[in-house]
């Protein structure tokens, strides 16, 4: 017997596909390039990613205390987003 799951018609995620990309092509668009800093300016990006890794108490900095733990959650950062060679199980 298979198990019918309902599917709220309301939301982003309802939504078809093709109308998905049409509403998130329009978020980008709506900044002009002059504007978006971190794309015309890498430099910028990369101290604003260092402040903001400054900001965290180093006690509390477990990645750059622990290589062997960073090295684990980008394993499974990278398995969990692209799959990891295993099959996702899908359910209608």
């Amino acid at each position: 017997m298979q198990e019918v799951v309902k599917k709220s018609n309301r939301g982003f995620a309802s939504m078809d596909p093709e109308k998905q990309r049409a509403i998130a092509r329009k978020g980008g668009q709506s900044v002009p390039d002059e504007k978006r800093s971190f794309s015309q300016n890498p430099e910028l990006a990369a101290r604003a990613g260092r402040k903001g890794g400054q900001s965290v108490n180093p006690a509390k900095r477990s990645f750059s205390r622990d290589h062997n733990l960073a090295s684990e959650a980008g394993r499974k950062g990278g398995h969990a987003s692209h799959g990891g060679g295993q099959k996702r199980a899908t359910t209608v």
